[in-house]
């Protein structure tokens, strides 16, 4: 009898051990703005490293192709389809408040990436993990300016307008050269691209037809100014970091800017943590769920790349 009940007692202590290790793995849906950027790419992997290397996580990707109608779609879908957390990767930063709204009143851990929301101040269990862009466009400006001594003529290659990177990357170039130490820098024209290294180019080109002389070219990111390079070269002129050279500026410090870098072509970068982003999205979220306090803001330090110091790990 007393064996029997001994071996009762092991079966449910077994039952309770296997149903502990079985428990399901909390449901995490990220709703991306777009799957086709090769930064977001980067962001993307690292999220989906950690679903493969954590098996208390479970993430599923929604790709909004940069319609905001479709993004709002499919967070409502999440919310519908119960998961534990959201992270969103915004269309539009103008756009967040319904968005926030809705997965706040359905209780749901709501963690927004790369771009900050709109909301002046946010709801319980919502944060961001993101870069602050008043110090990327201000890096980028003052290494040009340190090339070029604070002196000369510059082109600006700006990225969508609709987007507040664009925007606050633009003015810190501008506020930059103000300074006494760079106002000898003159922004003889500005031209809004699309982010895509085919805009680069074709702005880049289009500069170049209406007989521009300039000393830099500084864009919003490396896609548009690994463009701008390829027309430069294109029509035989010289760049670099050497005098007589054009130097071409981004922000980002993707893998091909990186090579282009290596290569002598790319003078400046700014080094965005796309890989560390997409980690501590995933971390906030774990932790929301888990109930512990997670800040609000959470930044992530943007770092000034040159051919100097490019050989560092920069944790890709």
């Amino acid at each position: 009898m007393l064996r029997h009940l001994a071996t009762g007692a092991l079966a449910a202590t077994l039952l309770a051990t296997a149903a502990a290790t079985t428990a399901p793995a909390a449901e995490i849906g990220v709703a991306m703005s777009n799957f086709d950027d090769t930064w977001l790419t980067i962001l993307r992997d690292a999220m989906t490293k950690m679903d493969a290397e954590d098996a208390d996580i479970e993430l599923s990707f929604e790709d909004a192709q940069l319609d905001i109608g479709r993004q709002l779609s499919q967070v409502e879908n999440l919310i519908a389809k119960g998961v534990d957390a959201i992270i969103i990767h915004p269309v539009d930063q103008t756009a967040t408040t319904q968005m926030t709204q809705l997965v706040s009143a359905a209780g749901i851990p709501l963690v927004y990436v790369n771009r900050p929301p709109i909301e002046a101040s946010l709801p319980p269990k919502v944060v961001f993990v993101a870069s602050n862009e008043l110090d990327s466009g201000k890096l980028e400006a003052e290494g040009i300016c340190a090339l070029l001594g604070g002196q000369g003529k510059a082109l600006l290659l700006m990225g969508d307008l609709a987007y507040e990177a664009a925007r606050v990357r633009s003015q810190d170039v501008r506020d930059v050269f103000a300074t006494p130490e760079c106002s000898g820098i003159e922004i003889i024209d500005e031209q809004p691209g699309t982010w895509m290294r085919t805009s680069g180019m074709d702005i880049t080109t289009n500069w170049l037809s209406a007989g521009y002389d300039f000393d830099a070219i500084l864009a919003n990111n490396d896609e548009m100014a690994l463009g701008a390079i390829q027309a430069l070269k294109a029509a035989g002129q010289p760049v670099g970091t050497d005098e007589g050279e054009i130097k071409v500026a981004g922000i980002d410090a993707t893998q091909d800017a990186l090579a282009a870098m290596q290569a002598g072509d790319l003078a400046v970068t700014v080094f965005q943590d796309a890989a560390g982003q997409g980690a501590g999205a995933v971390k906030a979220a774990k932790a929301l769920i888990a109930g512990e306090e997670v800040p609000v803001e959470n930044w992530i330090p943007f770092e000034l790349v040159t051919p100097g110091n490019m050989d560092r790990d920069l944790s890709k």
